[in-house]
């Protein structure tokens, strides 16, 4: 097990599952009929998102994905998790942006019916990424790291 953890993805990866929970509260407080509350707590967990994303994107560009440092004998199963995960992740945060518009301009049919689909995925993906987290940094130590630009132009 790694001691010392990379503070940039141990700070996105906070963010991302306060977010979850941020939508745990939300979902909790329309089920009680708190709709300031409500609309409060889901903005306050799409902030968090953006921090979240604003984190990961910086670090993904300037310093780099880490690979998976852990067995080669599990990685094509490591990989196929990751895969699962940015999927959620990409569809969650595509029906967020929905789920929050739609919420935003009233269409509460629409954000009715959206709201839940969005936050159970939006969940999952917080597990998962959790998950990859403690593959990544955890469980084992990361892999080899190079950046975006270092990859691109080759400096």
């Amino acid at each position: 097990m790694n001691t010392s953890l990379p503070i940039l993805p141990t700070i996105s990866t906070t963010f991302i599952v306060l977010s979850a929970m941020t939508v745990a509260i939300g979902w909790y407080l329309i089920k009680q009929r708190k709709i300031d509350a409500h609309r409060k707590a889901m903005t306050v967990a799409a902030i968090f998102a953006v921090l979240f994303f604003l984190i990961y994107a910086s670090r993904t560009i300037f310093i780099g994905n880490t690979a998976f440092g852990g067995p080669e004998n599990i990685e094509i199963y490591y990989t196929v998790f990751l895969i699962f995960h940015i999927t959620l992740a990409t569809v969650g945060a595509i029906l967020g942006i929905v789920t929050l518009v739609t919420g935003y301009k009233k269409n509460y049919e629409r954000h009715r019916k959206l709201g839940p689909i969005t936050s159970i995925i939006w969940f999952f993906s917080g597990i998962t990424g959790v998950a990859v987290y403690l593959l990544l940094y955890v469980f084992y130590s990361g892999g080899e790291t190079t950046s975006v630009i270092k990859a691109i132009l080759g400096f």
